[in-house]
């Protein structure tokens, strides 16, 4: 499929293509098949299609919202858990010293992951690759040795947030690879092509009424563009900002 700005150019252009169509009939279809009784029941029909696109549309807006607002949820989530898990480490003592100066190296990889997922020559987004650094922080964790009930605590603790956070950026990662259905988007911008068609089919086109569809086109073209946007949350002129993880952690 295309991108968001490359579809919603096809939609905005397959619009008015759909315009001209109408244009073109009205002229060759004869008077009587466009008496008023012909007109009643193409006006109705494009008002049902006007409103099961018009809902379509306001689903995947607010589909798209709520992925966009879940995947910014989870990269606070994850941020805020490594805090917690540094905070643990330094509060376990120097020994943890190393394990926290490998969380520090494996943040970095955990961004260039999620915000540039690897791609074949499919354009199929490859499985997520290892984070040598993260792994071993993790096993680091585990090889900790705690001298007293406290250090126990903490590793325990320690140990339980290192999954956690894994475990999410495995999740966030896959959520990343998630897209609209083609199908879905074709029919939805053939439901609009369908209604600029009944637009110039029984009224000839002044410059006013011109400008006119050429700006309702945009703006459907641009709800397009806007939920292709937004279902693609590290990608795009929308982009979540990885500023969150990359600031997470201070220098040691």
């Amino acid at each position: 499929m295309f991108g968001p700005f490359l579809s919603a150019l096809v939609a905005f252009a397959s619009l008015l293509v759909g315009a001209a169509v109408g244009v073109a009939l009205r002229r060759r279809l004869p008077d009587h098949m466009l008496d008023g009784d012909a007109k009643d029941v193409i006006r109705l029909g494009m008002g049902l299609i006007a409103t099961i696109a018009a809902l379509v549309l306001s689903l995947l807006i607010s589909s798209s919202s709520g992925v966009y607002e879940a995947q910014r949820g989870d990269l606070r989530n994850i941020a805020a858990n490594i805090i917690f898990l540094d905070d643990l480490l330094r509060l376990y003592g120097d020994e943890a010293r190393p394990a926290r100066v490998l969380l520090r190296e494996a943040v970095p990889v955990m961004v260039e992951h999620i915000w540039s997922p690897p791609e074949d020559g499919s354009g199929v987004p490859a499985p997520l690759p290892p984070n040598p650094a993260g792994e071993k922080a993790f096993l680091s964790i585990i090889d900790l040795a705690p001298h007293n009930e406290t250090q126990s605590a903490l590793k325990a603790q320690a140990t339980q947030i290192a999954a956690q956070i894994s475990q999410s950026r495995i999740q966030l990662y896959e959520r990343s690879k998630a897209r609209l259905p083609v199908l879905l988007v074709i029919i939805l911008v053939s439901w609009l092509v369908f209604l600029f068609v009944s637009f110039c089919l029984f009224s000839p086109l002044k410059h006013t009424s011109t400008v006119a569809l050429v700006v309702i086109a945009l703006s459907a073209s641009t709800a397009l563009f806007l939920v292709l946007e937004l279902a693609q949350p590290f990608s795009g002129i929308m982009r979540l900002s990885d500023r969150v993880l990359t600031t997470a952690l201070a220098p040691l």
